[in-house]
């Protein structure tokens, strides 16, 4: 596994402020992994909100969960999701306002699947936030042929049916895109 944090190159608060989650939200992270996304999803959801922190390895749920607890956080909710299935993230379809997928497509084995997955479970109008990795840091990132270059992710999620509306650097290493889920 990855010897990193992400607070060493995100700031997860701040990136997720692009999404203007409000209370009451629902919001998926897809790949929860230590949970920086899902806390800070969480503060800005509200105890109206909820907020799906999807992993497939189940220590990092069971620590994930536990954090939760310990600091009183009730709208966080674990859930064990493969991503590279279809349905495996065991949400229902369009009950999503928004999805979080941050390094998470570099290690994806069907990328198409996991695009396909964030627009079934997003509401109409709804908005998914991809950062992921833009190049391979020294041994911190990706091998450099597992580094997803952003056009490439951006045709995983147009191609799912989802519209690219932003492009952003999101650290020194990472972009960041925000794809919305068309109404009609």
């Amino acid at each position: 596994m990855y010897n990193y944090s992400m607070a060493d190159f995100l700031d997860p608060a701040q990136v997720l402020g692009r999404l203007q989650l409000k209370d009451g939200m629902h919001v998926a992270d897809f790949g929860a992994g230590s949970g920086y996304y899902s806390f800070a999803a969480a503060r800005r959801v509200g105890s109206r909100g909820r907020v799906y922190a999807i992993e497939v390895q189940k220590d990092l749920l069971e620590k994930l969960q536990t954090q939760a607890q310990k600091e009183h956080v009730a709208n966080i909710e674990g859930i064990w999701g493969d991503l590279d299935e279809p349905g495996g993230t065991q949400l229902a379809d369009a009950s999503q306002d928004a999805v979080v997928i941050s390094n998470v497509l570099f290690q994806s084995e069907s990328k198409d699947v996991l695009a396909s997955e964030a627009a079934r479970v997003l509401k109409p109008g709804g908005q998914v936030l991809l950062v992921d990795w833009a190049d391979s840091y020294s041994n911190l990132g990706p091998h450099p042929d597992q580094v997803v270059p952003e056009e490439t992710a951006a045709m995983y999620f147009t191609t799912a049916g989802l519209t690219s509306v932003e492009s952003f650097s999101a650290g020194a290493h990472h972009y960041g895109r925000i794809f919305l889920k068309p109404t009609a």
